[in-house]
């Protein structure tokens, strides 16, 4: 609902009439989608508050009376699931964008030359941008696997469960790197689209301004060149 509300609130100025009896599921099912990933990460923030303020530490000291306890409060299921989730559901947000950059280099769609290359035989345009999309999708399948799938028992048998919940934080590090890629590619085809089609939106609008800023930092040009400057500027834009 929060997604919907978002969108809604971001394409009702423009005005715009949809061309096809149903959109494509990278569009139709964004508020799923990525309301679900956000969903994940709320739930994430939600744990991280309550074991950023607990006292794991093992024995738990007492001062009144002194005492201490043994207990297994630094255990991070909850952690670990939560992690293994936000993972998972960025996995999903990638292959939506993913799915949005496909339609954008595709004529049926747009309208434009394929791949939104120059209207010359042999051109690629941005087609290489699908590739490295892809790329990080499937560098994101690896780190979407579960940690709480593991198992392990140390200490002679006492120890006899782990939560790898430090491994799932590294994991989505990881993650966060390769859905900004995706989102690169998906933002460098969209600032091409629109640049080609004449397409200015309302300078006055939340839309308008970022149309703005990306056109400021990519470059407009649509020969056929190596495009690793424009996805780390498309990177950069999103990072900030």
């Amino acid at each position: 609902m929060r997604t919907a509300a978002r969108m809604r609130a971001l394409l009702e100025p423009l005005g715009w009439t949809p061309q096809l009896v149903q959109d494509p599921f990278g569009f139709r099912c964004l508020p799923q989608v990525h309301g679900a990933a956000l969903d994940a990460a709320d739930a994430l923030r939600g744990v991280l508050e309550v074991e950023i303020n607990a006292a794991a530490e093992n024995p738990l000291l007492a001062l009144a009376p002194a005492d201490y306890h043994h207990h297994g409060g630094f255990h991070q299921a909850s952690l670990a699931l939560a992690l293994d989730q936000v993972r998972l559901a960025a996995l999903g947000t990638a292959q939506l964008s993913a799915a949005r950059l496909g339609v954008l280099v595709s004529p049926a769609f747009t309208g434009l030359a394929p791949y939104l290359a120059q209207d010359e035989d042999g051109s690629s345009g941005i087609m290489i941008a699908e590739y490295a999309a892809q790329s990080a999708i499937a560098e994101l399948r690896g780190a979407a696997q579960p940690v709480t799938l593991g198992h392990a028992v140390l200490s002679r048998g006492v120890e006899e469960h782990a939560s790898f919940a430090a491994t799932g934080a590294r994991r989505l590090l990881e993650a966060v790197g390769q859905v900004r890629l995706v989102l690169a590619c998906e933002l460098l085809a969209a600032v091409r689209t629109l640049r080609m089609r004449g397409t200015s939106i309302d300078p006055d609008s939340e839309l308008g301004r970022f149309q703005q800023e990306a056109a400021t930092a990519l470059d407009p040009g649509t020969a056929d060149r190596k495009l690793t400057a424009d996805v780390e500027a498309a990177e950069a834009l999103l990072a900030g």
